[in-house]
């Protein structure tokens, strides 16, 4: 369990306080709609299905308020690289992904509550206008004033069709296209989609500019209203049983009734500012000139780019974004860098795998980036793992040049005094992607053994283990990091990170 906590421990409980403040959020606004008095006559046409709504929105506030932080990768760089961010901090914002993951499906779960108690909502409102319910259900749809303002049931009608409801308020029409664009965002990135057509995943996944459009106006329509105070004050205990006598005697004048203030604008106008910054600071990066340095078709259909923009500065194992207008505008990949910042260029190692990589040769470039990964960390570590599966070998070429002209100018800053297991196939008798004549080991290695020997050669180090390659191999790593590490602050801990994009 020890073990367990030293690589999981901080990231359970920052999941464990999400969740909390969910279930607070949830659990308030429920009872604050199912036992709030001025609530009790909209209850009495909706039910349970009131709280069963507003509760599951108060939880999507929150939740839209944090989906556009994790992918605010600008920001998550800023961070990184201030002195306040820890190790252990930096390796949570190494998550970014997985969390952003996280909040979409809580936001689809709470869609879908929200979704079905208000449809719900429509048809119990609509019986009530129709005189279907009982005297007061009847009584409460047919209240309005002059203006037809104070109102309790939205439905002005009684032959009004639910479905044009619907498609004909701002809150329901705005309702069907935030749902539509969410089950389009969350079924084009499921993995298969993903991995097979990026195209159609990028591109639906721009629809949450939509999303959150009919999100700030969703609440303009105000369908849910409760109950105001009047002068005299209207004592629903009292009158809700002389029906007959509102507006007739002092103790029951007739009930007036307002919407609820729109309040989703207010919990996600900082995100969207921070992103639309974001956004506008990528667009100048995507302005400023890129320059071929050189290319090269390495062997297994590896593509060599290296590139010269003014002022670009980085940091080992970090990525940038490659953009080729010709293809899209919108398009962009990430790519790590497999230069190091010693050198006056940078460069990428892209595997052939289609049309958009084979017309890189002709087709000027456009640069996001760096941003800022886990691999920045493996200076901090006297001893590091290094890890890649494939082409998955890219960041710690930057990494393994870094050491080298660090090492070769002799400079103080460089704390690491070992590195082991390089992990990647290549056959040359240099390395294609680091250009340095040390060979790295290839096939499948024994874990456990691995692991065992490290943990031998390095008693008393906090061993940093870095991955690049894919989900499965991850899950194996971090389950030895675990299984290896000490209890013991005076022994060996391996703490392990991976890649994520």
């Amino acid at each position: 369990m020890g073990n367990w906590v030293i690589n999981n421990g901080f990231t359970s409980f920052m999941l464990v306080v999400w969740m909390g403040i969910n279930i607070f959020l949830f659990v308030w606004f429920y009872f604050f709609y199912d036992l709030g008095d001025q609530f009790f006559y909209t209850r009495h046409l909706l039910g349970s299905a009131l709280a069963w709504a507003r509760a599951p929105a108060a939880v999507l506030n929150f939740n839209c308020m944090l989906i556009l932080l994790p992918v605010c990768r600008n920001l998550l760089s800023l961070i990184r690289g201030s002195f306040c961010c820890s190790r252990t901090m930096r390796k949570q914002l190494d998550k970014n992904l997985s969390f952003h993951k996280l909040v979409a499906y809580m936001i689809a779960l709470m869609t879908a509550v929200h979704m079905i108690a208000h449809l719900l909502n429509v048809e119990w409102y609509n019986n009530s206008r129709q005189g279907v319910y009982d005297k007061l259900s009847t009584a409460l749809s047919n209240l309005s004033d002059t203006e037809n303002t104070t109102y309790l049931n939205p439905i002005r009608i009684t032959n009004l069709i639910p479905t044009y409801f619907v498609f004909t308020t701002i809150a329901g029409l705005t309702g069907v296209i935030i749902t539509l664009a969410l089950i389009l965002i969350i079924t084009s990135s499921m993995e298969v989609i993903r991995r097979s057509y990026f195209e159609v995943f990028w591109y639906t996944h721009h629809l949450f500019i939509i999303f959150f459009a009919g999100l700030v106006f969703h609440g303009a329509g105000r369908i849910v209203r409760s109950q105001t105070k009047t002068d005299p004050p209207h004592n629903f205990t009292f009158c809700k049983d002389r029906i007959d006598d509102w507006g007739k005697i002092p103790e029951c004048p007739i009930p007036q009734f307002a919407g609820g203030f729109p309040q989703t604008w207010m919990w996600v106008i900082g995100p969207m500012v921070l992103y639309i910054c974001e956004r506008i600071l990528r667009f100048i990066r995507y302005l400023q000139t890129v320059r071929y340095r050189k290319i090269v078709m390495r062997p297994s259909k590896v593509l060599e780019l290296q590139l010269v923009k003014s002022g670009f500065k980085m940091e080992v194992g970090q990525y940038v974004f490659l953009n080729c207008p010709a293809i899209s505008q919108l398009e962009w990949h990430p790519f790590t860098m497999t230069s190091a910042p010693e050198e006056d260029f940078f460069s990428v190692h892209i595997r052939s795998a289609g049309d958009w990589t084979n017309k890189l040769i002709d087709i000027i470039m456009g640069v996001d980036g760096p941003f800022g990964t886990a691999s920045e960390d493996v200076f901090d570590y006297e001893v590091s793992m290094l890890v890649g599966a494939g082409i998955g070998v890219t960041p710690f070429a930057s990494i393994l040049k870094s050491i080298w002209y660090k090492f070769k100018d002799s400079n103080p800053k460089l704390r690491t005094r070992k590195v082991d297991h390089v992990k990647v196939r290549f056959d040359e008798d240099t390395d294609v992607v680091t250009g340095l004549k040390q060979k790295t080991h290839y096939g499948r290695p024994a874990w456990d053994k691995e692991f065992e020997q490290v943990r031998k050669e390095n008693p008393t180090s906090v061993v940093g283990t870095f991955l690049c390659g894919p989900e499965a191999l991850g899950k194996v790593l971090e389950k030895k990091c675990a299984k290896y590490s000490d209890v013991d602050p005076r022994k060996t801990k391996f703490y392990f990170n991976k890649e994520n994009f």
